[in-house]
């Protein structure tokens, strides 16, 4: 754990041990459950254990919102999952979880991220560029040769 930060009653922590179950809890209670594969808890167990930054909001002792990295620190940082349980939502968790992930990060790294379609007027609302050069390959394609 990197550090800790207090806002109104939640508690903000720096790469805090979360685990699988309290993952796939939070995605459930938010809306992101829909767009993950939460009923495959190997990958689920990958995603999260293989980040390397996660921004994560506690009340009491319960996951109520969490931002999800992968990043070299230096030049890009792309924030896989912005979860904020539907009871916390428009609080103002999710935008600070991006400002501490986005504090933790060298002045020239680039926070990177893809919204779902309803979400697109959030992001543009605090602050991010939109960029249409995003390119997916899914897992049943290939590369090709």
């Amino acid at each position: 754990m990197w550090g800790l930060k207090k806002h109104m009653n939640i508690e903000y922590k720096i790469n805090q041990t979360i685990s699988t179950e309290q993952f796939v809890e939070l995605l459930q209670a938010s809306n992101l459950a829909e767009r993950r594969p939460i009923e495959d808890r190997e990958c689920m167990q990958g995603m999260i254990s293989n980040s390397n930054l996660i921004v994560s909001a506690w009340y009491d002792d319960k996951l109520v919102g969490l931002a999800r990295s992968i990043t070299d620190f230096h030049y890009a940082c792309y924030l896989s999952d912005l979860a904020v349980s539907l009871t916390h939502q428009k609080s103002g968790i999710g935008k600070r979880l991006q400002s501490l992930t986005q504090a933790q990060l060298g002045p020239k790294c680039k926070l990177i991220l893809l919204a779902a379609p309803a979400a697109n007027e959030y992001y543009q609302h605090i602050g991010f560029d939109h960029n249409p050069r995003c390119w997916v390959l899914e897992p049943d394609s290939r590369i090709n040769e």
